[in-house]
């Protein structure tokens, strides 16, 4: 298995690729969390469907074929449960660098489970795709992933202006980073 298809497991928390069978989770993870997730992702809304699920499922499998993404989903070690999902992707190779993302459902947020998603992505990101640098994107006003950024040891580097589309519109973004040294 390479690093990109790779189950890591961690305190109370087991990162995995997505199954077909995640599709109905996914769905009432998305619909439950519209308030939160919602106000920073534009897929989070209440026409999120099992068919969406399913073709980002199929977009994920392809990205990781192609080694430019490791996308997983964030699962209860103790019950299998969808906590949320977690992504390294936008992987340049040539450079070494790569962009982590997170999300945690409403219901299973402030449990710290998006801190250890984010400490465990680094240090596969590092080891296992040997990567430089991992940027961490945040919507400006996103205090909370802000904050996760900071904890999980990312730097502020700048808000970025135009840097992300949210919503239909462009909005600034923080960049933080992370190295090995």
């Amino acid at each position: 298995m390479t690093p990109y298809f790779a189950t890591l497991t961690l305190p109370g928390v087991i990162l995995r690729p997505w199954h077909a069978n995640d599709a109905e989770s996914f769905v009432q993870a998305a619909h439950e969390s519209t308030a939160t997730v919602g106000r920073w992702m534009d897929w989070c809304t209440l026409d999120f469907t099992h068919q969406h699920a399913l073709n980002w499922f199929v977009e994920c499998r392809d990205k990781a074929a192609r080694f430019q993404a490791y996308e997983s989903g964030i699962f209860s070690a103790i019950n299998g449960s969808l906590l949320g999902g977690a992504a390294l992707n936008h992987i340049d190779h040539d450079n070494r660098l790569c962009n982590l993302g997170y999300w945690v459902r409403q219901s299973a947020q402030r449990q710290g489970i998006a801190l250890r998603t984010a400490q465990a992505l680094i240090a596969h990101a590092f080891t296992a795709l040997n990567m430089q640098r991992i940027e961490i994107v945040v919507a400006e006003g996103n205090i909370a992933s802000e904050a996760l950024a900071r904890q999980a040891g990312a730097k502020w580097e700048c808000l970025a202006r135009n840097r992300l589309q949210l919503h239909g519109a462009a909005v600034p973004a923080h960049v933080f980073s992370v190295v090995p040294w």
